[in-house]
């Protein structure tokens, strides 16, 4: 299942906090999430780390005006826009924040800590410049609604014709997760300020990443011999990249309708 990656919280509430939507501290709440703290180094003027507000409020002073997630993956270098350093960096944390209007970027570095039974989750954020040029593959949310519905049709054609049913403890209960996230709303998907849209096609997205999931996850249908598990990797890999693009179309949102509002 597409999880929520930190990146796309700090780039939703982030966009959220530039439009004033929220206050620094509510934002900054909502990105931590269930982690411990989170810290920012790097940060021009800054001689060590410093915490996520007042990093928030310093990138704004020096020009950030919007925030862009990135989810590349080898091969796929999705959201980014160099320089090779930081793509590189990204790459290795599988995500990455990248602002725009000044030439800041964001790469997660995640820290267990705490003794044994009371281990908690420390989050690093690695202050890098970026290039200011388009970002790689990210298609626009019309184009995103648009794969995404041919590649829900691909996945469930793949999963019936592989016979790989969703069965079993493992797929009964992520669908129970997603059926009470349902139930409690879209209000929680992205941060204020998003179009609805948006929310649609992030939900959408996670559907599909939660079918694929359940695909790789669950042994019980006939896609059981090597050949077969080969074939369901490679029909579904496609759909996998569909949904991934997606995923960083819906938080990019915010930065798209204000560029595209300012042109």
């Amino acid at each position: 299942m597409l999880s929520e990656p930190r990146s796309g919280r700090l780039a939703a509430w982030g966009n959220a906090l530039l439009a004033h939507r929220v206050s620094p501290d509510d934002a900054a709440l909502a990105i931590v999430g269930e982690d411990a703290v989170h810290r920012v180094e790097g940060l021009p003027g800054e001689a060590g780390p410093v915490g996520l507000t007042l990093a928030l409020g310093r990138l704004r002073t020096l020009g950030v005006a919007g925030y862009r997630l990135a989810l590349p993956a080898p091969g796929h270098p999705l959201g980014l826009s160099g320089p090779p350093e930081f793509n590189a960096r990204a790459l290795e944390a599988e995500e990455a924040v990248v602002g725009t209007g000044a030439p800041y970027g964001l790469v997660p570095e995640v820290r267990e800590a705490g003794p044994e039974g009371d281990v908690h989750t420390e989050v690093v954020w690695h202050c890098l410049p970026v290039r200011e040029a388009p970002p790689a593959d990210v298609p626009s949310l019309g184009e995103a609604e648009r794969e995404l519905a041919e590649a829900m049709r691909e996945a469930t054609e793949v999963l019936t014709r592989l016979d790989v049913a969703a069965s079993g403890p493992v797929a009964e209960a992520a669908l129970d997760a997603y059926r009470a996230r349902a139930e409690r709303g879209s209000g929680d998907v992205l941060a204020p300020g998003y179009p609805p849209r948006a929310v649609r096609v992030l939900e959408l997205a996670r559907r599909i990443g939660l079918l694929i999931s359940l695909a790789y996850a669950n042994g019980h249908g006939g896609a059981v011999s090597a050949s077969e598990m080969a074939a369901r990797t490679e029909a579904l890999r496609p759909v996998e990249r569909v949904a991934r693009r997606a995923q960083v179309a819906a938080y990019n949102a915010y930065v798209e309708e204000r560029e595209r509002g300012r042109g």
